[in-house]
């Protein structure tokens, strides 16, 4: 499976590439992201294990397999993680849009801090 993600990492999909660049070295608001991060039998596209949030990014071909990615979903979210799923195009023509959601979802567990009155 190490190796699996290992090629998967160095292989990475054009839209893959693109939203990495944004969440890695801590640069979506200081959170740390893993890329092609095996979780049981699944390689995830990105995770950041502190809010136990993973990113997934489904091209066309996950048009078809529908029923797959429920289960596959399902079964990480026994693991008590949260899934949220992206099309490819959304990180090609809406890419801030994507990293508002993605923030949104890690701010709503960890609120920065309150400034001193």
């Amino acid at each position: 499976m190490k190796e699996k993600a290992r090629n998967l990492r160095k292989n990475q999909t054009d839209a893959e590439r693109k939203l990495w660049y944004h969440l890695k070295d801590r640069r979506l608001a200081g959170f740390t992201f893993r890329r092609q991060h095996p979780i049981g039998h699944f390689i995830v596209d990105f995770v950041c294990q502190e809010a136990r949030l993973i990113v997934e990014l489904d091209g066309g071909q996950h048009a078809s397999q529908i029923e797959e990615d429920k289960g596959r979903t399902a079964y990480l979210e026994t693991r008590g993680c949260r899934v949220v799923r992206f099309w490819n195009n959304q990180v090609f023509g809406e890419i801030q849009a994507v990293l508002t959601v993605i923030l949104g979802i890690l701010e709503a567990d960890f609120p920065s801090p309150r400034p001193s009155p």
